[in-house]
């Protein structure tokens, strides 16, 4: 089911598909994500020699205050970006089957894909191989690539834009976290929210800049009616 808050989706008009990585291109009620957060807390717990339930807290203060819990760190603890991405993104992919229902409807979109994660590129490729879709996307830009600023963050937006060479007005941006529609609005992108119960993901989620919502990524996708 899509929701339009404002015209019908103009699929015609779309050259570029931004999708984000977690919880996007899987459904967040997988909780797939958890294992990448159970290696944060892990990290976090190790760095500052504090129990779970500590790391935690502190996992959040670091996320809510600057986007991610890696940008935090590096902030106030001066670690070293690859090093945390390396560990909290060793994540077992191997019971995950291919989607053949998305990989169809991937194949069956018009234009361009891009990846736009706050993740690294390993991790993206290990999702979208396990998923059986990687051969759909034509890049995957990280956070590496954005100097380890993360997304709602303009900087973010702006080396996306420079690297992809992608025309705003005619692309749109599918997220789970609708603050990171912001940034995409204001340059002329069509946006897409996947709704979401998570508190810190539905957060400006009946702003302006939220055009379209979604049950799921599939859903949306499914509206469309695309042929194939």
């Amino acid at each position: 089911m899509i929701t339009a808050m404002t015209a019908a989706f103009p699929t015609q008009s779309i050259v570029d598909w931004i999708f984000d990585l977690d919880n996007t291109i899987y459904p967040a009620k997988t909780n797939l994500f958890r294992r990448v957060s159970v290696r944060i807390t892990e990290f976090v717990a190790a760095h500052y020699n504090v129990a779970d339930d500590d790391a935690r807290v502190i996992q959040k203060d670091l996320f809510h205050r600057y986007g991610t819990t890696m940008r935090g760190m590096m902030s106030e603890e001066n670690i070293q970006p690859k090093v945390y991405l390396d560990y909290v993104h060793d994540i077992d992919v191997s019971d995950l089957d291919h989607d053949q229902e998305l990989d169809s409807m991937l194949k069956a979109l018009p234009g361009r894909k891009h990846i736009f994660t706050n993740g690294t590129v390993p991790h993206a490729e290990n999702i979208l191989t396990a998923y059986g879709v990687h051969h759909h996307f034509d890049q995957i830009f990280d956070i590496v690539a954005a100097d380890y600023i993360p997304k709602p963050d303009q900087y973010a937006f702006d080396c996306f834009l420079k690297q992809t060479g992608i025309d705003p007005n005619s692309a749109v941006m599918i997220e789970d976290m609708a603050a990171n529609l912001k940034p995409a609005a204001a340059l002329g992108m069509h946006t897409v929210w996947l709704t979401s119960d998570i508190e810190w993901a539905n957060r400006g989620s009946d702003e302006a800049y939220v055009h379209f919502k979604a049950d799921d990524l599939k859903g949306f996708l499914r509206s469309l009616a695309l042929p194939g």
